[in-house]
């Protein structure tokens, strides 16, 4: 950028650089506009030299932070001049002083697109510059051909190319539609073929962003990434100047890495071993050294690289390697990289089995938490409460209550949920979760939300061995000289409702804890003030015979009261007052709160809410929508001490089952289990025999469904025949005649296929809209986010959308906008109940008007069986009792499935562990046959343990036995006929269950599954199919 000759600039900048304030400096840049104003005002008698010289000068101005307002007409119109030093001037300038939506670009497109399809590259390449930094949707739709062509042109320079490839990915961005999806896969692949290492980088910047979204289309381009990344790899064939630092091109390794990611897992053997030969020579190869610059590209290729061995489900010896790595990088002193270090771990969290391997690094991430940076610490944090499971749970909480005292403010509330939460999913016994508790409270009570301590009074109302422990630890603390207010609270409600349990301890009689409790009376605020009213009540109401002098100082407390100006207050105490006077009717009045019903845990919300994603739209980001991305779920998925089910002791005995961390775990406990929290019934502890599974199957049966009554039921329900695989028809469902003008984009029964694994992704798209899904499953609850994205610059009007569920699925939708205005989205939430075990499937029926255009779609939704499932380990002491206490149909059913996809056993325990059924390694001696255990949620089973056998044959992988046994028939019936159809290879018809032998109604009880009603829309739906 010359400036030769320019004696006035070069003077201005002079001036500027010698004033000694700002306000001199405004002074004279406020003279310069005023001179260049008058100057343009007469631009006749402007030569291009002085056009240019006062152009330049208005850059300067704007690079010095002072508002431009003018002379973007005359900077535009440099863009058309014919000698480069004028057209340079034109185009940096415009590029700086224009946005994308300025009305003078538009001015010249004209001139733009003659630049870049002329035979000057200076030109072309100054041309492609200013698009590809502000070029908006009206440059796409122009110039979008012509750059395309720049693009593919084997005449052109590197250096346009490059530039072109820049471009078209800002065109792209801005508007979609400019590239030919189907004509451009063979293209991308062609460009993947050059060797110039600087267009191949720009290209693959622009693959990246077209496989985002759609990778669908760009399969051929998948085995070229594989070969460019070998070759980087052994750097092979790569230029002197493309190597930094001894790396050969790390931003095209980086780039090429993200494609292979947005792909599906690669199945093929050769290109996995390939693949994994690569990232070993990447993992090998990264060390830290004292050159910055050096670890930044040796570092960005080595965490992409762990991104895709997580993508790629590598082996167990490579994980462990790529955690050995981390662990090796969260020791050292360089604060970015132990920043690095410990995000990359959480991440790798969201792998199976590679949390027991990140454990052996505890220490150290403990270590962590005392860092001076604070973004280290939260890290250190998030990682800790993401590998904290039941094993771990008492020393990481230990060591977060320690923290706590030292902790920055910033972080004690997100720091004191969190230990909250894990204290509350993993205690080994509930006086250990009101020890943690009351701890926080005391430590940082003014970082405790009020959830904390209600879910505490919840435990300890629910947990009748729980109440005189609670109560004598709170009153433990509240002798301490100084205590939180919320500390107040707690023992206020606690001693008021229990301290009758200590009243034979000595210093608990019903005088002293009143004494106790009135001195925090003149230090708390008038929230507390009612509790303690409350506290006072009960405690006059458990002191039986009446003691006269604590009742007149009670008394007189309500009598001070009475007049209060807070409302709350006052009505307490006059109605208190009145009420204590009634003598013994006041037991029956002012009796023990009652248990608190089943509900979700308010805390794990508050945390889900309280997470903020803040990272860039890229593969690992998108993974981690479509699995279980953050510490929460994944901690979520362990089970969690002190649950029991609700299913009666003649068919279940005890295990543990999944918590969904809710007062539910500790109400819906059956009266005759006495058990403490965490604990086992233990039933037939004699060691099993070498095949005990194969002794208690006994003789080979197919079993149909458990009663004619459960099938005819569930045959008047909407079921796509053939299960979620068995049909390759689309998801969209015709109900009647009609012309659909709009065709979709994709394949829909694919999208539909994949939401049935996974909790967040594309249920629907065409030219004009995109239907998304986001769900959040818990117990027998579901929670559907539908997001309704319009594609385009126009309204989409006439928009509706109907649910149509099946008998056994309670759904209801939140109102749908009529209108979607342009380039927007919304979201309608989508509440969803499981009453009973099915497979049938909701349908939304979907419509909308697109100018000429009308769409109407029937979509399936993936609210199916496998969602309400939780997989839960089973022990061999837990398991055998309770396969031998469900023998035979209805309970335990049997049957040999032919027609079987073959796949490997490890795939197929894979495949099973994403229906959520936990495999259990070690309970068949046949190493050949897989076991395995889950749990399932509905309103009217509660929590039902299921168990699972698979037995193959080695030398046919085409059939297998399976046996499936738990405490109800229908939910035997329909989890045995799930788990077939994503067994068996797609029929070309759909395939009828097998009928069932007759069975006494003696031997064979009919459960008792709700009627469906005559109007039922999916029942409808399907008479109509």
């Amino acid at each position: 950028m010359a400036m030769h000759g320019m004696r006035g600039l070069s003077i201005f900048i002079s001036d500027i650089r010698n004033c000694q304030n700002k306000e001199q400096e405004r002074l004279r840049v406020d003279k310069e506009l005023g001179n260049v104003r008058t100057r343009f005002k007469n631009e006749k008698g402007l030569t291009p030299y002085e056009k240019k010289k006062y152009v330049w000068k208005m850059l300067y101005i704007y690079m010095l932070g002072y508002d431009v307002d003018f002379g973007h007409m005359e900077a535009v119109s440099l863009i058309s001049a014919p000698k480069y030093p004028e057209k340079q001037v034109g185009y940096v300038v415009t590029s700086c002083l224009l946005n994308e939506n300025h009305d003078f670009l538009r001015l010249a497109i004209n001139t733009v697109r003659n630049d870049i399809i002329g035979r000057n590259e200076t030109f072309q390449c100054l041309a492609l510059t200013m698009v590809g930094n502000i070029g908006g949707t009206e440059f796409a739709e122009s110039l979008a051909p012509d750059v395309q062509k720049l693009l593919l042109s084997s005449s052109c320079r590197p250096l346009v190319r490059k530039k072109a490839a820049l471009c078209l990915l800002r065109l792209y961005r801005k508007n979609p539609d400019v590239v030919n999806v189907d004509g451009w896969a063979d293209r991308m692949a062609q460009l993947l073929d050059e060797r110039d290492l600087g267009v191949l980088t720009s290209s693959m910047s622009l693959l990246v962003a077209l496989v985002s979204n759609n990778h669908e289309a760009y399969w051929t381009c998948l085995p070229k990434c594989v070969k460019i990344l070998e070759r980087l790899a052994r750097n092979q064939d790569v230029p002197q100047e493309y190597t930094y630092y001894g790396i050969p091109s790390p931003w095209l390794q980086v780039k090429s890495m993200r494609v292979l990611q947005y792909f599906p897992t690669i199945e093929d053997p050769n290109t996995r071993r390939t693949l994994f030969e690569v990232l070993q020579r990447m993992l090998m190869g990264t060390d830290v050294v004292k050159n910055v610059n050096k670890n930044n590209a040796s570092h960005a290729v080595l965490f992409e690289a762990l991104a895709f061995v997580m993508h790629l489900d590598a082996e167990k010896e490579m994980m462990s390697q790529c955690v050995a790595l981390l662990g090796k990088f969260i020791a050292v002193r360089e604060p970015n990289i132990r920043y690095l270090g410990l995000e990359n771990m959480t991440r790798m969290l969201m792998v199976t089995d590679v949390q027991e391997i990140i454990k052996r690094h505890q220490a150290q991430i403990i270590t962590s938490l005392k860092d001076p940076d604070i973004s280290i610490r939260r890290r250190a944090l998030d990682l800790l409460y993401g590998m904290c499971d039941v094993t771990n749970a008492k020393d990481i909480v230990e060591e977060l209550l320690q923290y706590l005292s030292s902790a920055d403010f910033t972080m004690r509330e997100e720091l004191s949920l969190k230990a909250a939460i894990l204290a509350e999913k993993f205690a080994p016994d509930l006086s250990w979760y009101v020890d943690v508790i009351l701890q926080l409270i005391d430590k940082a009570g003014d970082f405790i939300s009020n959830d904390v301590w209600f879910r505490v009074v919840q435990f300890v109302t629910n947990n009748d061995d729980l109440q005189p422990y609670a109560a004598a630890k709170v009153k433990e603390y509240l002798d301490k000289p100084a205590v939180h207010e919320t500390m107040v609270k707690v023992s206020a409600y606690i001693l008021g409702e229990y301290s009758h349990l200590l009243a034979r301890r000595t210093g608990c009689s019903p005088k002293e804890i009143f004494s106790i409790l009135h001195e925090k009376l003149p230090t708390v605020s008038t929230t507390t003030i009612p509790i303690l009213l409350s506290a006072y009540a009960k405690i006059l109401m458990h002191t039986q015979p009446p003691d006269q002098e604590l009742q007149n100082q009670i008394w007189a407390i309500f009598n001070k009261y009475e007049s209060c100006i807070d409302a709350e207050i006052q009505q307490r105490a006059v109605e208190y007052f009145a009420l204590s006077r009634k003598g013994a009717a006041l037991m029956d009045i002012l009796a023990e709160m009652p248990k608190f019903p089943e509900r979700q845990s308010s805390l794990i919300k508050k945390a889900e809410d309280s997470e903020v994603d803040t990272a860039e739209q890229s593969a690992i980001k998108l993974r981690a929508q479509q699995q279980t991305s953050n510490a929460l779920v994944v901690t979520d998925q362990r089970p969690a001490n002190g649950a029991t089910p609700s299913v009666p002791v003649s068919q279940l005995s005890l295990v543990k089952v999944p918590s969904m961390i809710s007062a539910e775990d500790h109400t819906s406990t059956n009266q005759a289990l006495s058990e403490e929290n965490g604990t086992l019934r233990k039933v037939d502890p004699q060691p099993p025999s070498a095949d005990l599974l194969g002794d208690l199957l006994g003789p080979l049966a197919i079993e149909g469904p458990p009663g004619a009554t459960v099938r005819s039921e569930h045959n008047a329900v909407s079921r796509l025949e053939g299960g979620l695989d068995a049909v390759d028809g689309s998801a969209i469902v015709p109900v009647e005649e009609q012309t659909n003008t709009v065709q979709p984009i994709g394949n829909i029964a694919e999208r539909f296929h994949a939401l049935c694994l996974k909790d967040s992704g594309v249920l629907y798209e065409d030219p004009y809209i995109q239907i998304g899904i986001k769900a959040e499953w818990r117990a027998h609850h579901g929670c559907l986010v539908l997001f309704l994205g319009n594609k385009n610059t126009a309204p989409l009007i006439s928009v509706q959308a109907l649910i149509l569920p099946p008998a056994h699925l309670k759904m209801e939708l939140s109102l749908v906008p009529d209108t979607i205005p342009p380039r927007a989205q919304v979201q309608c939430p989508l509440e969803v109940v499981n009453l009973w075990p099915s497979r049938d499937v909701a349908v939304l029926d979907f419509s909308y008007k697109f100018g000429t255009y009308m769409a109407n779609v029937k979509l399936r939704l993936p609210a199916v069986l496998n969602k309400f499932l939780q997989p839960i380990p089973v022990s061999a002491e837990e398991f055998f009792p309770q396969w031998r206490s469900l023998s035979g149909p209805p309970l335990k059913l049997q049957e040999v499935v032919r027609g079987v996809r073959p796949m490997p056993l490890p795939e197929m325990a894979n495949l099973l562990y994403s229906f959520w059924l936990m495999i259990c390694p070690g309970l068949d001696p046949n190493p050949n046959n897989l076991v395995a255990s889950t749990t399932f949620y509905s309103e009217n089973t509660r929590a039902m343990l299921c168990l699972i056998r698979i037995e193959t044959d080695p030398a046919d992988r085409t059939q297998l036995r399976i046996t499936l046994a738990s405490g109800d028939p229908t939910l035997t019936f329909e989890l045995k006929e799930f788990i077939k159809e994503q067994m068996v290879s797609m029929p070309t018809a759909p395939q009828a269950p097998a009928a069932a032998p007759p069975v006494p109604p003696a031997a064979q009880p009919t459960p008792q599954a709700p009627q469906i009603p005559a109007n039922d829309p999916a029942s409808l739906l399907a008479d109509l199919l």
